[in-house]
Parts: C-alpha cells; structure tokens; sequence
C-alpha cells in the first residue's frame, strides 16, 4: 500500500506553527506561530488572505466563534477574540511573515480581551453557553460562549469565563496536588456543565457542576500516564474524551457526570463473612436473599434500607475505557475530527498519526516533514443527512459546472478571437468548483517547527 502523500504545501510562516483550525466552514485555514503571527489561507486558492500579529508571544491555540470572530491565545497573557468577517480581509495584511518587510501589519477589530495565566503552555477550551448545544465553536454562532483557562494563581486551579461579558463565573480547585493543569477540555453534557483537565502528574479528572449549584464535583478520576498529559479532546456528544502524553500511551476515558455507588469496606466484609457461613445456601434461602439482601436476612425490611444506605457509598470513577501503548512517545494536540470516527495526533518525531477512536487502533501515519510536528486539525465534516443533501446538491453544481464550462468556453473563444478579454464566466465556474471543493475535503492540516504546513485529504 502506498504511503500518503500531501496536497499541498503552505508555505509562509517564519517560526513554528503552534496552532491551526479550520474556519468558516472550512472556506479558511488559521494557522499562529511561535512569533505570534496569524495567517488566514483561502484553501480554495492556497493563498493568504489576512495576516496580522495578534500576539507578542507564541500562540498556544486558535479556535473560530461563528463565522466572523476568531478567538486567539498567547503566551503574553492575553486571550483575545477578533472580529474578522469576509469584507475585513480587504482591510488586512496578505503578505506572509517571510515576506514581510517595515511596518507591523494592521490587525483586525479587537472586540474583547482577557488577560490570563499561560506560564504552564495550557492552551484555553471553549465551548457554547448553551446545555445541550454542539461542543464545536468553529461553526456555531451562539451569542455566549464559556472559555476555560488554568488560574492566574494557582496553575492547578482552572478559570472559567463568560463571553462577551469577561465575567469569571467559575473557578475548579482539583483539591490534590496534581501539579499544573496542562491541557482542558470544557463542554455540555446534557445540561450538566462539565470540565476534562489534564495535569503534570499524568492524571486526568471530569469535573461536573451540580445542579442548581456553584460546587464542583470530581467524577472521574485515573492516572492513566506516567508522564505529565500533552492534550485532549472530547467527543461531540460528550460520551468519552482522549488523551495523549509525553509518554507513548494513549487513554480512551468516560465522561461520567455523576458519582458510582460503591459498597463500603464494612459492607464488603459482611459479605465475605456471609460467604463463608452459608457456602451452600438452598434454593429458599438464595431465593430470599440475593444481592444486598442476603446480608440482612432476618430483618425487618425497614431496617434492611436504613442498614443499606448505611453500607452505601460514592466515589469518582476510576478505570479508563482503554489504554494503548503506541510505543511513539510525545504525541500532542490531540483532535478528534467533527464525526468522533477518527481522531489525529501531531508528534515529536515528525510524524501525524490518524487513529479510530473505537478502537485506538492507528489507521495512516502522515510523514513530510523532517521536524517536530506541533499543530494537528481537521476540517469540519457534515452529519450524514447533511452528507447527503449536499452530495446531492454538490452534483448539480458538478453538472451545471460542466454545462457552464463549455458555453463559457465557447464564449471565450469568441471573445480571444475577437480581441476582448476572456469571459468571466468560465472563471466563476472554477472559483465555485474550488471553492466547494475546499469545503468539502476531508483535509488534515499539520504544522511543524520548520514553518512549513501540509495538507492531506483522507477519510
């Protein structure tokens, strides 16, 4: 079998690219560097179309809201989401930071601010205001949006603030000694708020707001690496999350939003004990005793519910769903793609690898680059039922395409041999192809520490 080969090439940064996420549903690619660089590539022309430094430290993540405002965070302590809509790129900068010479580009509407702790690398999370809402920021326009970021205080601690408003309106405290939060996830779980965190230690913990309620719950709980978490990232519908680390391990685990009932340490004895007396019980006695009842044979029955909740307990959920050794350590900025069916991971060595998130199985390793690869994304791919409404209509405009192609070829070559300019036409017909084409790719997008970009199209 063949080994994947790239796309494209995008070529124009000057440092590492540390972050990219696709756009406007997918009509754009925003990739920031290590110089705090922003650039905005038409993928249906594999150009630049705004560049501007957002940032005077390297930027840690880059997340669309809606399809006019682009959130950015850095390593100067800022967060800050910009208004960019499709007639603002005319106002911008499209000259990449190689070429760049004299003057810092213009930059575009700075419509909020937030200054926040990133002395630990931790990359914000984000996610709609609304229970029950999708878990994607890049195509949903909600007028409140919740962003997560590690404590201006304490690095074990996490922050989470209201936007627009830039209100903080929650922050988690882990209550252990974990070490800094490294990377987190923040989402709706049905209507329950709930927050995936990755620490130093290699633990990784689900927090869940109760009901009604400003305290925090730990319902999970599972050091499942031995080195500190690089990244993760949640499923749409908030059923499992996925984390990589600095170690070869990869761990599939549950979003659980409340506590297991357990049977305490008194409990569990009196069971033994039980055991032992009755090793061969009749079929009577078995029939009347199964399960918690057989411990309380010969009581009342209200005395067996007030002993029972007695013995009953809760704790965090503790064992992963799985764990695969991948034996490839340093794989980081972990991304499930949009349908949970895949998941990538940019690695150390150079090398993305796309992974089936049943399974944690690896399907394809990207190999082009000779250095670190540090950003992974994938392009934003459509439901099913949308799938197919819009194969359906992605054929018409395949066959009204070829019919307009060859009028507009026709009408070209009347007007070349009249000595006018060539029809427009023609051209729109292939702006539209390219631009359907662009949004309807399965593209992975990796950044690497050589400034370089590649562009893959599989699955």
């Amino acid at each position: 079998m063949a080994e994947p080969t790239p796309i494209n090439i995008l070529r124009g940064h000057k440092s590492q690219i540390h972050a990219a996420a696709f756009v406007r549903r997918n009509e754009r690619l925003a990739t920031g560097d290590a110089d705090g660089y922003v650039m905005l590539w038409d993928l249906a022309i594999m150009r630049p179309k705004a560049v501007w430094q957002a940032h005077q430290g390297a930027i840690l993540a880059i997340r669309g809201w809606g399809s006019d405002k682009i959130i950015t965070h850095g390593r100067d302590h800022r967060l800050v989401v910009w208004q960019l809509r499709l007639e603002d790129e005319q106002n911008l900068a499209a000259v990449s930071p190689l070429e760049h010479t004299g003057d810092a580009p213009p930059q575009p509407w700075m419509l909020h601010v937030l200054e926040v702790n990133t002395m630990n690398f931790c990359a914000f999370a984000g996610c709609p205001n609304t229970p029950g809402a999708n878990t994607a920021l890049t195509d949903d326009g909600s007028a409140s949006i919740l962003v997560a970021v590690p404590n201006t205080l304490l690095a074990e601690s996490i922050d989470i603030f209201e936007l627009p408003s830039q209100k903080r309106i929650h922050t988690v405290k882990p209550g252990e000694k974990h070490g800094m939060a490294m990377t987190l996830a923040i989402l709706y779980k049905e209507r329950h708020l709930v927050l995936i965190a990755g620490f130093e230690n290699g633990m990784c913990s689900v927090f869940v707001l109760r009901p009604n309620s400003r305290e925090w719950i730990t319902t999970y709980r599972s050091q499942s690496h031995s080195q500190p978490v690089l990244s993760l990232d949640a499923d749409v519908q908030g059923d499992y999350f996925i984390s990589s680390a600095a170690d070869a391990l990869l761990g599939k685990h549950p979003i659980p939003t409340s506590l297991q009932t357990v049977i305490s340490e008194p409990m569990a004895a009196a069971e033994k004990a039980h055991a032992t007396e009755h090793p061969n019980p009749t079929p009577a006695t078995t029939a009347a005793t199964t399960g918690v009842g057989a411990l309380f044979a010969g009581q009342t029955g209200a005395a067996k519910t007030a002993d029972t909740h007695e013995t009953l307990g809760t704790k965090a959920w503790e064992h992963p769903l799985k764990v695969a050794n991948t034996k490839h350590a340093g794989q980081q900025n972990l991304t499930i793609r949009s349908d949970s069916r895949i998941f990538a991971t940019a690695g150390w060595d150079a090398k993305v690898r796309v992974y089936a998130t049943r399974s944690l199985k690896e399907l394809a390793v990207l190999k082009w680059h000779q250095v670190g690869v540090y950003a992974a994304a994938f392009a934003h791919i459509k439901p099913d039922a949308e799938e197919a409404a819009t194969a359906d209509g992605g054929r018409q405009l395949q066959d009204a395409a070829r019919e307009g192609s060859e009028s507009a070829s026709d009408d070209a070559l009347v007007l070349q041999s009249e000595g006018g300019p060539v029809s427009t036409r023609a051209m729109t017909t292939v702006k539209n192809r390219r631009l359907h084409h662009a949004k309807h790719t399965h593209w992975v997008a990796a950044g690497a520490k050589d400034g370089k970009l590649s562009l893959w199209d599989i699955y």
